[in-house]
This record gives C-alpha cells, structure tokens and sequence, in this order.
C-alpha cells in the first residue's frame, strides 16, 4: 500500500480511531456482562474462583526494535506475554484491556496491524478483549496492556509454595528466545551497514519465531490439571531460567540444585549459541522471553509427571542454607547468578567451551 493511502491518525480522531480498531469485538466469557463500548466493562465471576490480574508496559527502542518486528506480531507478543504471565499462577486469562500512546509518524493501518495481532491471541486463548485507550506520543509506541483471568480457588500456585526436595521442572526448551534476537539484531547491523543485503534468516524459523511470536504454556497448566498435579510454585521464564530460579528460593526460603545437562535446550539453539560463541547452557539459563513455565512439584507426584509430555525434571529444591548450585557438565558446582549471560561465563571459567 503506497503512503498516500494510509490514513493519518489525525483523520479519523480518538474515538473514530477506537471505533476503527474495535468495532468488530464480541466477547464469548460468560464472565463478560459488558465488553468494548461503555465507560467501563462489567465482569462478573463466581465464587468459586479468585480473580488474576497482571499488567505489562512494552516500549519502542525498550522493549521492542521496530526496525524486525512486525506489527502484528508485536500485537501478538504484547498478549501473550500477560497471558503467560494467568498460566504462572496456574490460571487462565479471560479479558483484557490495552492502552496504546502512539507518535503521528504511525498510520491507522499501522495501528489496525497491531491490533490484528492481539485480537489473534485473544481468539486463539479464548479471551475477551473488554476495553482500552488511545493517546498521542510524542515519541514512538508505547503498549500498556493489562489481563484479568481466574483460577479455582484454593488451586492458586504462588512462587513462595517451594520445599526441599521439591522437583524442579520447565516446560518446552529455552535459550531459542534469546538466540533469535541475536540472529536479528545481527542482520540489523548488516542492514544498517549496506541497505542493499538481504536478510539471512534461512533456517533459523523456530528461533525467531520463539522471539517475535512466543506462546504463554497455558496448555501446560491443563496438562497438570489432567494429571492431578497441583504445583508447590510457578513462574514464567520471562528474564531467563536463573532469574526465575533465584525468583522462588527467595520467595519459599530455599536454596535449589540444578544439573546444566537436563537444561532442555532444542537443537538448532545449540548450534545457532555454537556459533555466536555462547555457551547452550548460559543461553538457556539467561537468555529470556521463552515465556515457558519453570515450577516445583512434591516428590510423589514424579510418577505422574513423568506421563506429562514437553515437561522436564531439571534438578531440586534444598534447604536455604545450601544457596542456589548449577552443578556443570564436569560436575562443578556454581553458584546461580541472574547476572546476564556473560557474567556466568566468566565464573565458569569456559567450562564447556570445547
């Protein structure tokens, strides 16, 4: 679409534009009396569920590179990372609000993009988009986006519940989050040095895809439902395994132990961290934005787990005074830091960099 057809911003004014963008919202929650198009939504839940609320704040040049991130992707992520955020608390998402602060370089088709992708995540995970807000910037995009779910009461997971000898598990693989951004962010500077090459992102769809169009694991959390297994505690892996790790020993009050070679870690993250020069591991354990489920489990239920599929059993918890151990490849025993990757690799001295 040429530029004399994009509609400016300024043409169709806040509520045109509200209009525009939401006009063909329907919700489907039974919890949604009242959605888009009153001063307020009106919700209404059952007693016998409490009521999850999380918010997140995406900045352009912060949060997100325009320059390889497309519109309606970003709209997609900018869900989802809330949608993660209900599944961590062994919830589901159920409506959700957006508040978006744009400059008048973006166009309503621009916009319309955006919004494309969160109404996609919204229909893929069954959620009420209820309501929202437009405003000027006067520098770039900025996405406020708050999600309300629900869980059955008494079946809510904090990151305090953990207890020695608790399993430790994590679904999916990590590090492919990571390991996508520098593979973008190396044809960003390829880019920016000659606009006339193209792209190389030939063969590496699974990581990229894990950075610019993440899911929340909510199938997980069916999953444990399916098998009778309540989580001790959870958290999604949003700033990387150690920081989530460090998250639930300093909450429950415990230290934990970790084995680098149960990390689950996908081959083409291997490979693509081989060849940047990173170590898998370090990848894995500091990379974010896997949005993947990392949670501890009583030590009956390891029969049971065993039978979930895409879940891995990657160490235990032990009693605070222990600290929190990543035992090596080669059987050294380190200390966790949340700390970026390039920091670990210097504790451990380029263990495993053969």
């Amino acid at each position: 679409m040429s530029e004399e057809n994009l509609t400016k911003l300024s043409d169709l004014g806040e509520f045109g534009l509200i209009y525009e963008l939401t006009k063909d919202i329907k919700p489907k929650n039974d919890s949604t009396i009242k959605g888009i198009g009153d001063d307020a939504a009106v919700l209404h839940y059952p007693e016998s569920k409490n009521i999850l609320v999380s918010k997140d704040l995406l900045i352009e040049g912060v949060h997100f590179d325009m320059t390889f991130m497309p519109l309606k992707h970003l709209g997609y992520k900018s869900a989802i990372v809330n949608f993660s955020d209900m599944a961590a608390m062994n919830g589901k998402p159920k409506q959700m609000v957006v508040g978006i602060a744009v400059s008048s370089r973006y166009t309503v088709e621009a916009l319309s993009e955006i919004y494309a992708g969160m109404k996609k995540a919204c229909e893929i995970y069954g959620v009420d988009f209820v309501g929202g807000d437009t405003t000027s910037s006067t520098h770039g995009l900025h996405i406020s986006v708050t999600v309300i779910g629900e869980v059955e009461k008494g079946k809510e997971v904090y990151r305090s519940g953990a207890k020695p000898n608790d399993l430790i598990c994590v679904s999916g693989d990590l590090g492919g989050a990571y390991m996508g951004l520098l593979i973008l962010e190396r044809e960003k500077r390829a880019f920016q040095a000659d606009p006339n090459v193209q792209p190389q992102l030939e063969g590496n769809d699974y990581i990229l895809q894990r950075q610019l169009k993440p899911e929340a694991r909510t199938d997980i959390v069916d999953a444990l439902s399916k098998a009778d297994i309540l989580p001790t505690s959870m958290i999604d892996i949003s700033d990387g395994l150690a920081s989530e790790i460090i998250h639930i020993c300093e909450s429950s009050k415990t230290g934990c132990v970790v084995y680098e070679e149960k990390l689950p870690i996908d081959q083409l993250t291997f490979d693509i961290a081989k060849s940047f020069q990173i170590v898998p591991a370090i990848a894995a354990l500091n990379g974010g934005e896997d949005y993947e489920l990392l949670f501890t489990i009583s030590q009956s239920d390891f029969e049971k787990i065993k039978a979930v599929e895409g879940v891995e059993i990657i160490g235990y918890i032990t009693e605070e005074s222990a600290g929190q151990r990543l035992i090596t490849n080669d059987n050294q025993s380190i200390d966790i830091e949340a700390q970026g990757w390039d920091a670990l690799k210097k504790k451990r001295n380029n263990v495993d960099k053969k």
